[in-house]
């Protein structure tokens, strides 16, 4: 009998210090492809635009929201108040920074991981509420390389199925860390099924600082490297 994996790859977060220079800095890569507008995250603090990858799969990109210049409650999500990230995108411009793997067991999957992936929060854009694990700080998980874990509610449909569909999939995600054997070892313990053997992710070692590079194929057939 097949036991189902606990999780899955959701989607990939490109990060900028505003969301126009995020939504400008991706579709000058997918050749004029312009990711459309998401919304607020009022708790956290920022605002995103999202662009559909295939079923149950999307790319975010996501920057501190003017609107809401000082979290309510805790810092920003993905880093976004860590004085030197938010340096680094303002002075090098956006950058793949995460991914976000989904779970129907999103505590007891949190739980294995040998890098901490902080408690899961209830956050919300507009009337869609979900579950997602955030460290205190606000840190990305072994720099980003780890999957943030997120559960969406069960009654609803998967948001990726609400998106403008503009031809654009993930064919594939290397998650590049000085230290691969750490990284393996989450996404056994996460059981991240894209992450099996054979895959489309795959750890490579990383002679300096961790980072993503996710590979993309437009509909003109054309390949795209996001990184």
């Amino acid at each position: 009998m097949t036991i189902p994996p606990l999780s899955r790859l959701d989607h990939i977060t490109v990060a900028a210090a505003t969301v126009r220079d995020g939504v400008e800095w991706v579709a000058a890569r997918l050749k004029g492809i312009t990711p459309p507008a998401g919304g607020a995250h009022p708790v956290m603090g920022t605002h995103n635009h999202l662009l559909r990858l295939g079923d149950g799969l999307f790319l975010e990109v996501i920057a501190p929201d003017p609107a809401v210049p000082d979290p309510p409650r805790r810092p920003r999500w993905f880093a976004l108040d860590d004085p030197a990230f938010l340096a680094g995108l303002r002075r090098d411009g956006p950058r793949l920074a995460t991914w976000v793997a989904r779970t129907d067991a999103i505590g007891a999957v949190a739980a294995r991981s040998p890098v901490p992936l902080g408690a899961p929060e209830r956050v919300g854009r507009g009337t869609l509420e979900w579950l997602i694990t955030v460290p205190p700080d606000g840190s990305l998980p072994a720099d980003g390389v780890v999957p943030t874990l997120i559960q969406w509610p069960a009654d609803r449909p998967h948001p990726a199925e609400s998106m403008a569909d503009f031809c654009v999939r993930l064919e594939g995600l290397t998650l590049h860390h000085p230290d691969p054997a750490l990284v393996a070892a989450a996404l056994t313990q996460l059981d991240v099924a894209e992450a099996r053997p054979g895959g489309p992710v795959r750890v490579d070692p990383a002679p300096a600082a961790p980072r993503l590079v996710a590979r993309l194929r437009l509909g003109s057939g054309d390949a795209v490297v996001l990184g």
